[in-house]
């Protein structure tokens, strides 16, 4: 049985111990503005009404804000400095 998108945020989220509001901040080094209530929807069970499917752009984005979260913000890349011939 493959793991859905919901299931995979589901075992991230509880793996780094994290609650909504970090999930948001997350989201916000990324650019990707997302609420509670959308938050409450995705860990939501399957029979529930309110439950949302968990898309690749949502899970994608949320790898790359947790990536920075983590790591840090990427060094600039240093341009070569030309030596005078």
């Amino acid at each position: 049985m493959a793991l859905s998108n919901n299931d995979i945020f589901k075992k991230l989220r509880v793996a780094h111990k994290l609650r909504d509001d970090d999930i948001i901040k997350i989201f916000k080094l990324v650019d990707f503005n997302v609420t509670k209530a959308e938050l409450g929807a995705i860990f939501r069970k399957e029979d529930h009404p309110k439950y949302v499917e968990c898309g690749d752009q949502f899970l994608r984005n949320f790898l790359n804000g947790l990536i920075i979260h983590l790591r840090g913000p990427m060094p600039k890349k240093k341009t070569p400095v030309k030596k005078p011939e």
